[in-house]
């Protein structure tokens, strides 16, 4: 299995989907542990609407542990038969391994950047979810 995320240059997933500096793609053994990470370039422009979803696809990407990310973007990916988790934040590598162990789940929220409103405060601590927090 392999896992990307949109990160930054600090390795810290990116808040906005479309706009990353690239993404970091996991590849994850049998066992569950994190057996590689490349970096894939980020296309300039709206994510929906680069061809970053087959490209990550072909390389063998199933799961995006996202951020903000809109709608477009959403469906674009899971057309590609990459299943995306929204409203994650923090360290890319220590998000990914939360995953692993089954404590991260889709937040339900497209990206917030186009709605006005804002990444803070949806913290879910006793409900299973981790992602989006601080």
């Amino acid at each position: 299995m392999k896992i990307a995320v949109p990160v930054t240059g600090e390795n810290q997933i990116d808040g906005h989907f479309g706009h990353c500096e690239s993404y970091g793609v996991f590849s994850i053994t049998d066992k569950n542990e994190i057996s590689d990470i490349k970096n894939v370039g980020s296309a300039e422009g709206c994510g929906c609407k680069s061809d970053i979803a087959s490209v990550l696809a072909s390389d063998g990407v199933t799961v995006m542990l996202a951020g903000g990310i809109g709608g477009g973007a959403v469906n674009v990916l899971n057309n590609s038969g990459i299943e995306v988790i929204r409203g994650c934040s923090g360290d890319a590598t220590e998000v990914v391994k939360l995953y692993l162990e089954g404590k991260v789940a889709d937040m339900g929220n497209s990206c917030h950047h186009h709605d006005g409103h804002n990444h803070e405060g949806h913290h879910h601590e006793d409900d299973g979810h981790v992602c989006n927090h601080n």
